[in-house]
């Protein structure tokens, strides 16, 4: 019998906790000077989309899982600002940005569509 968390199912959570990985890898590579700022920030709000999805996912209301859909679309939208200062900052490369940026925007979809389904 395999055991697992309802929301360990959800595509929409596995694409959160690959992007924050990503996000992980390369903010090590951003300046020392960086590191209580734009690395802690990029970081905690990349982690946050993951945790606010399982935490709404369980034993919540409808309501309540949407407002923690909310907050994962919110800590999304965070990470989005924060690539762009890695961007201008020339810490990442228009590449990687152009890359994590399609994956957020298709992220932000999935959290949108995920949100509008809960019944």
């Amino acid at each position: 019998m395999e055991i697992s968390f309802k929301f360990e199912k959800l595509i929409v959570w596995q694409k959160a906790m690959k992007l924050g990985e990503c996000i992980n890898d390369i903010s090590r590579k951003f300046p020392k000077k960086e590191m209580f700022n734009l690395t802690s920030q990029i970081c905690r709000a990349s982690d946050s989309i993951a945790l606010n999805i399982s935490e709404g996912s369980i034993g919540q209301s409808i309501a309540e899982q949407k407002k923690f859909i909310g907050y994962a679309i919110r800590s999304l939208a965070e990470v989005v600002t924060c690539l762009h200062k890695a961007k201008s900052r020339n810490y990442i490369s228009e590449t990687k940005f152009n890359t994590l940026y399609t994956d957020c925007y298709n992220l932000m979809n999935m959290l949108v569509g995920y949100r509008n389904s809960i019944k």
